[in-house]
């Protein structure tokens, strides 16, 4: 195959390429830094002018160009969001608009399910994500989000490909090739940045003690936000850590350049940090290019509890909205209102558990709007995200609590010590 040639022949303009769809279809969209920009505003052009209508649109963790383009109030209902993960971008509509939480159809799933729910439960027309330009043999890379969209890619009857010269390429074990893709739009664009901002005291506080948690050797995953940056500027000390993350941050790589990171005690891929999708800055981005140390997979791999236990003294933080007093957690909502979703938290919550050594954490600060309200509850206010059954440490800012092997009165107790103490008299009145 001339794969030059066939490039050539696929190659076409974004207005072109989204004549493909159709309407009434199923098309999944590439994620975070991986969203299309050209291919989702001539998906907007087509909708508003009519020619494209009731498209059925799955994705994880939107970000600034879908706001901009697919996932604009004015286009909801002519275009049907199917979310299984919510952003800020979602809650900026929710805000402006209590009607816009029915136009935005929210899938409950796990992070690792949502490959098999394109490939079995969705009539999935096309695919449409950015990726790295093809190299000499015809092979895409899937840069920075291999997660769904690669399953996505072999169950589409068409997949259309943004080709960003501005997308690392990532390696991985099925790059996607020209033979696969249907049509190839051109199109360099600085690709979304997502830059550190400064941790409360609170956080400052939680990362103290998630810090004195990891040791030597330790195999990190580490959620989004301003604690795991913190966490991670709190071990630059640590030796022969290793990665298997779901998300991979500039932390995280800095971490490796340090040679804090050396993945020498991972059994699954040893020697190289594992992700399956990641988000940072320019300098993140072209530190990824072209980097050996570093495989994405798709994340029913990478999120397989089974494959998470492989290693050993796996660390597992996350971030939670809400802790009962037995200590299951809501992750997903607030006040309500959908807020994000149960992502890969409890599959690395049970990994970490499965793992020889291993501990899962789940960290929150003890109080949300301004400290006018207890994340410490009676009763949950959301979806159980992480059941008590596989519930291990928890941890505010007032400590750090481990439920394992403790009764119902003992949880209740623990989490009463580690909320804040302003609401400490009336949780134990709920004993």
């Amino acid at each position: 195959m001339d794969v030059q040639k066939v490039y050539v022949m696929k190659r076409s303009t974004a207005d072109e390429a989204v004549r493909l769809l159709s309407s009434g279809s199923d098309v999944a969209l590439g994620m975070a830094v991986a969203e299309p920009p050209a291919l989702m505003a001539a998906m907007a052009r087509k909708v508003e002018a009519d020619e494209l209508s009731d498209v059925r649109l799955w994705y994880f963790h939107s970000m600034q160009h879908a706001a901009e383009t697919v996932l604009r109030a004015d286009l909801l209902g002519r275009i049907r969001p199917r979310a299984m993960f919510l952003s800020g971008i979602e809650r900026a509509l929710f805000k402006a608009d209590p009607a816009n939480v029915a136009k935005i159809e929210v899938v409950p799933t796990a992070f690792s399910g949502a490959p098999r729910i394109l490939r079995e439960a969705v009539d999935l027309d096309a695919c449409v994500m950015t990726v790295s330009p093809m190299d000499a043999h015809g092979y895409f890379s899937f840069g920075t989000a291999n997660d769904y969209t690669s399953a996505a890619a072999r169950k589409a009857r068409k997949v259309i490909v943004e080709v960003n010269p501005r997308m690392p390429r990532v390696s991985c074990e099925e790059p996607l090739h020209i033979s696969e893709v249907t049509a190839v739009v051109e199109n360099e664009a600085a690709l979304i940045e997502v830059g550190e901002h400064a941790a409360g005291p609170e956080d400052e506080a939680i990362a103290d003690i998630v810090a004195s948690m990891i040791d030597d050797r330790a195999c990190l995953q580490m959620g989004i936000g301003n604690l795991p940056i913190a966490v991670c500027h709190r071990i630059r000390n640590r030796a022969d850590l290793g990665i298997h993350t779901e998300l991979m941050t500039p932390a995280l790589a800095e971490l490796m350049e340090l040679g804090v990171v050396t993945n020498k005690a991972k059994a699954w891929r040893p020697r190289r940090s594992v992700f399956t999708f990641a988000m940072g800055d320019a300098a993140f981005y072209d530190w990824l290019n072209d980097n050996g140390a570093v495989l994405s997979a798709p994340v029913d791999e990478v999120n397989d509890p089974f494959v998470i236990a492989q290693n050993d003294k796996v660390v597992s933080v996350n971030a939670t909205l809400q802790v009962d007093l037995s200590g299951e957690c809501n992750s997903e909502a607030m006040g309500g209102r959908p807020y994000s979703g149960s992502g890969g938290q409890l599959d690395f919550v049970r990994g970490a558990s499965a793992s020889k050594g291993g501990i899962s954490i789940i960290a929150c600060r003890s109080t949300a709007k301004n400290g006018t309200v207890s994340r410490i509850v009676p009763v949950l206010g959301g979806p159980v995200t992480t059941p008590r059954n596989d519930v291990h440490w928890i941890v505010t800012e007032f400590g750090a609590v481990n439920l394992r092997g403790k009764t119902l009165q003992e949880r209740a107790e623990a989490m009463i010590g580690i909320a804040h103490p302003k609401f400490r008299d009336d949780l134990a009145k709920a004993l």
